[in-house]
């Protein structure tokens, strides 16, 4: 485990069904190294990337870019990638290094990378704030590269939405990231019971500013919950029509839509 400011990760190392600890510690502490070099960046990436100079060259920050243009929401900045980027560039670190199978967890943004016949099943939950698991989807290494993350209300990173989870599964995890960002703010919906406030009231730092966030959602009525649910799913299949991502899962207090690439996953 590597934990560091908002960067807490686990991480899971084996060549065959064989674990490598010690190089579970290497990538451990390369990660700081990651950190550091985003952190370095994080004025410049806290813009909107239509407002970052074409000509930066450091490679974590040009994925970030690359990753929040490719889902193209204006209110993204690349800080919605930089968790499931740092992941990226761990489990890239561990299967660059002869590991089969990497999996590497920065607080519910997943990067996998599997070889030869390796394969993974990867908990979903219906509260990105609780450790409980409502589903098990399995990946294998007919992908090479696979990413997991979650976003939501209650979780690290400032919503727009009322999903209380949005799941989605994509080539990468920095990609990921930035789409359960977008999917989760698709699920906003006009409510009496849905409260927000201006993004720098909750985080002066923040790098949405005078956007409203989500802060609280009271009980929605089982229409209310179906049409952010709906809304969501259908920003996950825009973008899945765009071959960015496989899948989504999305919940909202309790119901629940996913997309064919889970329900295909799924292990009972």
């Amino acid at each position: 485990m590597a934990e560091c400011g908002p960067m807490r990760l686990v991480i899971s190392a084996f060549v065959g069904k064989m674990p490598q600890p010690e190089m579970g510690k290497r990538a451990a502490e390369e990660s700081f190294k990651y950190l550091e070099q985003v952190a370095h960046l994080r004025d410049l990436l806290g813009r909107r990337y239509t407002e970052i100079p074409e000509d930066l060259e450091d490679s974590l920050a040009v994925k970030m870019i690359r990753s929040v243009l490719a889902i193209g929401d204006q209110d993204l900045t690349p800080m919605a990638a930089v968790a499931g980027t740092i992941s990226d560039a761990v489990a890239d670190f561990l299967v660059n290094r002869g590991m089969t199978r990497a999996v590497v967890d920065n607080g519910g943004d997943v990067a996998v990378r599997l070889v030869a016949d390796a394969s993974v099943t990867v908990g979903i939950r219906q509260k990105v704030d609780k450790q409980e698991i409502s589903n098990v989807i399995a990946l294998d290494s007919k992908l090479p590269s696979w990413g997991v993350t979650t976003s939501g209300l209650g979780g690290r990173s400032l919503t727009r939405g009322v999903a209380s989870a949005s799941t989605v599964v994509a080539g990468t995890a920095s990609l990921a990231d930035a789409a359960a960002t977008a999917i989760a703010n698709a699920s906003f919906v006009e409510d009496e019971h849905v409260i927000q406030r201006l993004a720098e009231e909750i985080d002066p730092e923040t790098d949405i500013a005078g956007l409203p966030v989500t802060v609280k959602v009271g009980p929605l009525s089982e229409e209310t919950k179906a049409m952010a649910v709906s809304k969501a799913i259908g920003r996950a299949k825009e973008l899945i029509e765009k071959d960015i991502i496989f899948g989504a899962y999305v919940a909202v207090q309790g119901k629940v839509a996913m997309t064919d690439f889970f329900k295909e996953r799924l292990v009972e």
